[in-house]
């Protein structure tokens, strides 16, 4: 599945800091990987990462599919060349992500609904599910939103690590889907959404995936 030569790209697991390093897979066994010191990707330079350090990692295959998992760096060694050895799940353990599907996540996230125009107040509800792409929301009572309708919406996205991120998206409004015995499901697409935002989106979606997984529910 991962591959030597392939790029990895890891992301702290309880930074604050919205950091990503890039570096390249030089060895592999069954739960190690090796690879060449990592640089961040904003700045270029080198990362000294200490042993114990807790991350996220994704790798992209031949067939534009993603695959998420969780690493802990365990040691340096130098054999040709400096590198870092860190754990590594196993394929079995690995989240599978179509790059061209953004996963959804059963999982109700507060948000609230602000009209474009002052067509209507201000409306604070819950998610039903969320995607780096989208979400569907529980519609409140007497609901005024229809297809086609562009929205604001704040999303509460808290994280395991107690970090809590306030994201306004830009929203349109493709369907209302009736339930029987529940409030309709107002379904959303974001619109003009920044590489940033999605990738925190990607990174939520993640992490509540992980917290389903250690809790048996997924």
């Amino acid at each position: 599945m991962i591959n030597i030569g392939d790029i990895l790209i890891l992301e702290p697991s309880d930074s604050e800091k919205d950091e990503k390093y890039k570096c390249k897979i030089v060895e592999k066994t069954n739960n190690k990987i090796y690879i060449d010191y990592p640089k961040n990707m904003e700045t270029n330079r080198t990362v000294f990462l200490l042993d114990g350090t807790q991350l996220k990692g994704n790798f992209v295959t031949e067939d534009d599919t993603v695959y998420l998992f969780e690493c802990e760096v365990l040691s340096r060694v130098k054999h040709n060349i400096p590198m870092i050895v860190l754990s590594y799940p196993g394929e079995e353990h690995l989240m599978r992500i179509q790059r061209r599907q953004y996963v959804r996540v059963e999982t109700p996230v507060d948000v609230a609904v602000h009209s474009m125009n002052a067509e209507f107040p201000p409306m604070i509800t819950i998610t039903d599910d969320i995607s780096a792409g989208g979400a569907a929301i529980i519609s409140p009572k007497n609901c005024p939103l229809k297809p086609s309708m562009e929205i604001n919406n704040w999303f509460v996205l808290p994280m395991q690590n107690g970090e809590t991120h306030y994201l306004k998206l830009k929203s349109k409004v493709v369907r209302l889907l009736e339930k029987k015995d529940a409030n309709p499901i107002i379904s959303v697409q974001f619109v003009d959404i920044s590489p940033k935002d999605r990738q925190l989106l990607l990174r939520f979606c993640f992490d509540r995936q992980l917290a389903y997984r250690k809790k048996g529910l997924d």
